[in-house]
């Protein structure tokens, strides 16, 4: 028989929790790298895919393409790509409030392709959901004023919309905010950086 731990009871909902003791770490407290391999594999259980590959701006430029084309249903030839990235996606004058506009108000963006048409191209699928995609990074490297690698960060349609900063057990939470912080003034506000979407 399996053992439920209840972990949270309304009057409308029980949340449950299956226990099932993992090996014991070899020291006394869980490595940030085991922490990071754990929270990644927890993901992929969940439905988020892991491309080990995107690890820096060009590899996740390539996915965001891949990813918004599967979710637009076209395929951009590599001047229209180029001209979306330039003149929508990574605009040069764009700074964070800009990619935030985008994400939440202006997530829809005529787009005139080479032939003539033009189509509504989505960042995110706001009417079902279950069409955006969802992905999982870790280590992606960036160089901005300083050379930085980030622990672990969620793509929606391969746009980074979520870092997370881990530390082991016993290291001061207030470390993971200050790293980020570091992380926003040297790297994630670079030129070209899709971490504005952050």
């Amino acid at each position: 028989m399996t053992d439920y731990k209840a972990i949270a009871e309304s009057n409308n909902f029980i949340v449950l929790d299956q226990y099932s003791k993992q090996s014991k770490v070899s020291e006394s407290y869980q490595s940030e790298y085991d922490l990071e391999s754990e929270l990644i594999q927890d993901l992929i259980r969940q439905g988020y895919q892991y491309p080990p590959s995107v690890t820096n701006p060009q590899a996740m430029l390539a996915n965001v393409r891949e990813q918004l084309q599967t979710l637009n249903h076209v395929q951009f030839t590599e001047g229209e790509w180029r001209r979306f990235v330039e003149t929508f996606l990574d605009k040069p004058s764009d700074g964070i409030t800009d990619k935030t506009r985008k994400i939440h108000d202006d997530y829809i963006h005529d787009f005139v392709f080479d032939d003539g048409r033009i189509q509504n191209i989505y960042l995110l699928d706001k009417k079902n959901l279950a069409r955006n995609k969802v992905q999982v990074i870790k280590q992606f490297k960036q160089q901005g004023t300083q050379a930085n690698r980030y622990d672990v960060t969620i793509l929606v349609n391969g746009l980074p919309l979520v870092q997370i900063e881990l530390k082991k057990r016993g290291v001061a939470i207030r470390e993971a905010f200050n790293q980020v912080h570091r992380y926003s003034k040297e790297s994630f506000n670079a030129e070209n950086s899709l971490y504005k979407y952050l």
